[in-house]
């Protein structure tokens, strides 16, 4: 999988139940992770066997072997101290969730909308050179636009060096930090942007994007001629670098990502919504799934797609076809990837509400997951170690809990299912 984690993080909570805590900002309405100033307050300091001092000297052997020009190095790391604030994001598990639906709502919010429209026709022209290079079409890339960062009014302001070396030295996944500092260290040397100016998230993402510097040094591109990839402050070179990446992750120009479906009342088999089965379309159709669009099934009757419950059998359903793979290959939440395939419709005047989610679950808290991960161990379906993190392994062990209580298969943790779980164990001899 290409790494890239900007929204590993701005989506994690939002779609613990579908694949992946998110806050909009109301300005720019950028959803972004967010770390309380008490939480830094109480952050122990971690425990590392290395002083950040000699930690940075091995890191300099490394980097000039690499062939990073010492004056560079020191440039970059001048002064530098482990951000406690990086630490904080970086062991942050907040307890609560955010339902699937308030993330999407957000993300089709009114004001990114009617400002992705505008931006829509003032780059036009460039948008439509960038299609005809990449094969993506323009509402495709604003959206990606508009959910990264806002259309590029929150890139981030995070040192990103400061950031990764914090990561990288005292992190939980010290070896991956260390390769996206030394790429980030290259992106300097190559004299696409300064120290001081390469500013991004808490976990590294950087420009209008949001890449990681090894995305970046694979997919960025220098569109607008200067010499320079600046997805910082180029929008063209952004919007490119987006449409460059999606490009080589398989996007098929003129296809949808996927659209809307209804689902017979009785008898449908709500476990082939795994995400694992996939369909022609046809075979999908003499199954009874229905689009609730407008959309000709049998024209797309030979193409592959899966169906997604993002919110359980009670709620919207989806078929999704390749596109969506393209787009989870740019950020792997099925939230994420969701919103902006509605996000791109709704550009194109193509969006209406889906059908009504269940808004009268309760979502489960970090420590229900925990429990209920622990309690389908223990009857003997395995959802893996249980972490509070609801995961290929959970969402098998709850669909095949539900189809042993001959309850609908659809894999999807809620209270009620927790608290049949519950009395599942009680009543055991």
């Amino acid at each position: 999988m290409l790494e890239r984690l900007p929204s590993i993080y701005i989506v994690i909570m939002a779609s613990l139940f579908s694949s992946q805590v998110c806050a909009s900002t109301t300005t720019t309405q950028v959803i972004t992770p967010s770390v309380s100033t008490s939480a830094v307050q109480s952050l122990a300091p971690v425990t590392t066997a290395q002083s950040f001092a000699d930690w940075r000297a091995q890191l300099r052997m490394q980097a000039l072997s690499e062939g990073i020009s010492p004056l560079l190095f020191e440039q970059a790391l001048a002064g530098l101290t482990p951000d406690p604030q990086v630490i904080a994001a970086d062991q942050s598990q907040p307890e609560f969730s955010r339902p699937v639906w308030e993330y999407l709502e957000s993300a089709v919010s009114s004001w990114r909308v009617a400002r992705g429209k505008a931006l829509l026709a003032e780059h036009a022209k460039t948008l439509n050179a960038i299609e005809s290079r990449y094969n993506v079409e323009p509402s495709i890339l604003v959206a990606v636009w508009g959910m990264e960062s806002g259309f590029g009014q929150n890139i981030g302001s995070k040192n990103v060096i400061r950031s990764l070396a914090t990561l990288a030295y005292e992190g939980r996944r010290n070896a991956f930090w260390r390769g996206q500092l030394l790429a980030a260290l290259h992106i300097l040397q190559e004299g696409d942007i300064s120290p001081s100016a390469m500013l991004g998230s808490w976990a590294g993402a950087m420009g209008q994007t949001q890449f990681m510097p090894t995305t970046y040094r694979q997919y960025a591109v220098d569109f607008d001629g200067n010499g320079r990839r600046d997805i910082w402050n180029s929008s063209t070179d952004a919007l490119a670098s987006a449409a460059n990446y999606l490009s080589l992750s398989g996007w098929q120009h003129g296809l949808p990502w996927g659209f809307e479906v209804q689902l017979p009342v009785q008898g449908f088999d709500y476990a082939i919504a795994d995400g694992q089965v996939r369909k022609t379309l046809a075979q999908w159709q003499a199954l009874g799934v229905r689009p609730r669009d407008k959309i000709s099934m049998r024209k797309l009757g030979q193409l592959q797609a899966t169906l997604f419950l993002p919110s359980g059998h009670q709620g919207p359903a989806y078929l999704l076809l390749d596109n969506f793979r393209s787009i989870l290959k740019y950020n792997n939440s099925s939230s994420y990837a969701l919103a902006i395939g509605l996000l791109s419709n709704a550009l194109q005047g193509e969006y209406r509400a889906p059908a009504a989610w269940p808004k009268h679950e309760r979502m489960l808290s970090r420590q229900e997951r925990v429990e209920l991960q622990t309690l389908l161990n223990q009857l003997g379906f395995d959802s893996g170690n249980p972490d509070g993190i609801i995961g290929i392994h959970s969402r098998q062990a709850v669909r095949s809990f539900q189809q042993w209580q001959s309850l609908p298969a659809d894999g999807y943790p809620n209270a009620g299912l927790l608290e049949k779980v519950r009395q599942t164990i009680q009543a055991a001899p």
